[in-house]
């Protein structure tokens, strides 16, 4: 039986459910973040918005996983070379589908024009059953909607964040 969480979960020394995840921070030039809306098909109910991006395959490169996880979850096809990056560190734990789980994350940037057009078509099977939708939001917006989010310091980690990322990844909570 294959694992519902994926095949890139593992467990770690305390027997959490453990995995490495690159995210894109995706910024169009009136200075919004693309977020996705995302549900815990085991608890329903739950709502919180996060940022594009997913685990990591064997031995698969932080950054090549960024670009793979923008053109499955937005359709936008990048070049590896055009993310900043990574520019955040995380690792996150939290409760999914039933399993305790702990993820190592790296954070990278790309901007694209306002009007870039997204596409859904590369979802998966879990993503359809826990996402359903994206919004761009503005960090002041994100702030006054008092909606859970992750990184829960987004806005200010976005205003602090430089045109173009020329140092070591920050480690955020």
């Amino acid at each position: 039986m294959s694992d519902p969480l994926g095949p890139e979960w593992g467990h770690g020394p305390d027997g959490r459910r453990t995995r490495s995840a690159s995210r894109v921070v995706l910024l169009d030039d009136a200075g919004r973040v693309l977020l996705l809306r995302g549900t815990d098909p085991a608890r329903p109910g739950t709502d919180w918005w996060f940022t594009v991006g997913g685990g990591r395959g064997p031995g698969e490169d932080a950054r090549a996983a960024a670009v793979r996880e923008l053109r499955e979850e937005t359709g936008l096809v990048v070049d590896p070379a055009v993310l900043d990056g990574p520019v955040w560190v995380r690792t996150a734990e939290f409760d999914f589908l039933g399993a305790a789980c702990r993820q190592h994350e790296e954070f990278f940037v790309h901007r694209v024009p306002a009007a870039t057009a997204l596409d859904d078509a590369g979802w998966t099977d879990l993503e359809r059953s826990s996402v359903s939708g994206w919004r761009w939001w503005a960090p002041a917006e994100l702030t006054a909607a008092a909606v859970t989010h992750y990184p829960p310091d987004l806005a200010r980690l976005l205003a602090q964040l430089p045109a173009v990322w020329t140092g070591e990844p920050l480690t955020v909570e």
